[in-house]
């Protein structure tokens, strides 16, 4: 708890992934890649709870094995391609008899968030009075700078004005880089996004924001891992 509020951590890591098979539980520095997260979170000052939500009984294995709770499996249909993480979260909390007033949402394929990265964010979360937060990343280049390329190779820049700007006097853009999400959950049960007009943005730097997508990112994610740099 933090300021008498009870907070609910979800993980969601469903089987079935293309990009790189067996991805939520894929080797990781010595340990599968889910373990990173659930450490994070089981090492929060403010968690109450962490739970996990899959479809998969590997993963729920492996997530039992470093003490996450698993208290229901999520259903087939919700586990496909296209369904919806907000019908995941929905289905999760509607799992819970015991209410929550916050939840932390903590993908799994984001390691190098740690346990004081989440405390800090509900910290901040409190202290601004803040409905919903999400964690962010600065983008390499700001939008006034990128361009479309149409079927002609004409380039078409993505934002129409201010697209002259020099780099360095371009204003920053920032992006959501998938580590931490938190809201209370009468919010997110009435806006089922997030991406809101009140949303806030809180910054992670270095490699604390690194999102394994594609395998290229787990390579990546390795040689971090094994060289101790997060």
């Amino acid at each position: 708890m933090y300021r008498d509020k009870k907070f609910l951590a979800l993980i969601t890591a469903r089987g079935g992934s293309k990009g790189i098979p067996g991805k939520n539980i894929a080797d990781l520095g010595g340990k599968p890649l889910l373990a990173w997260t659930i450490e994070a979170g089981l090492g929060s000052r403010y968690i109450d709870r962490l739970i996990l939500s899959s479809d998969d009984e590997a993963i729920m294995s492996v997530a039992r094995q470093y003490g996450c709770d698993v208290p229901f499996v999520r259903p087939a249909a919700l586990a496909q391609d296209g369904s919806s993480s907000m019908d995941v979260i929905m289905h999760a909390l509607d799992q819970l008899e015991e209410r929550y007033d916050y939840l932390v949402l903590l993908q799994p394929t984001s390691p190098f968030r740690h346990a004081a990265h989440i405390d800090r964010m509900i910290e901040y979360t409190l202290d601004q009075q803040a409905r919903m937060v999400v964690s962010v990343s600065k983008t390499r280049k700001s939008p006034t700078l990128l361009f479309y390329k149409n079927n002609d190779d004409t380039m078409v820049p993505v934002v129409t004005s201010d697209n002259s700007h020099r780099r360095q006097d371009a204003k920053p853009a920032y992006e959501y880089n998938g580590a931490i999400y938190i809201s209370t959950v009468d919010y997110i049960r009435e806006v089922r996004s997030y991406k809101t007009p009140e949303v806030l943005g809180f910054e992670l730097t270095g490699f604390n924001d690194i999102d394994i997508d594609e395998p290229g990112d787990l390579l990546y994610a390795r040689f971090i891992a094994d060289n101790n740099l997060y």
